[in-house]
């Protein structure tokens, strides 16, 4: 599996969880709270933490393909959302030691 993360400062990291996670509650399985998320995206879950000074997200998906996808899923939407903080994407990482599963 392939984990990706990437934080944002702010001081409104748990309202970013709970708009985040009430939108995809429309298409996918979500679990939430004041300060971690959970959101089952057909790629691979995402999980969201908020802190008093950020908003952490790590997603995870068999390939790249998927960690595109669940990027671009959580960017789109955040960028969106966060407007008024002139939020333009995250600067994503790739965890150490993901690796591509092989195909069956």
């Amino acid at each position: 599996m392939i984990t990706s993360t990437a934080r944002f400062a702010t001081k409104h990291g748990s309202k970013y969880i709970s708009q985040l996670c009430k939108h995809f509650a429309h298409k996918v399985e979500v679990e939430y709270d004041d300060t971690h998320g959970r959101a089952a995206l057909p790629s691979g879950p995402a999980e969201l933490v908020a802190d008093a000074e950020g908003l952490n997200v790590r997603v995870t998906a068999p390939d790249l393909k998927g960690i595109i996808g669940a990027r671009f899923v959580i960017d789109s939407h955040l960028v969106t959302f966060a407007y008024r903080e002139d939020f333009s994407g995250f600067q994503w990482n790739i965890e150490p030691g993901s690796t591509v599963e092989p195909e069956a």
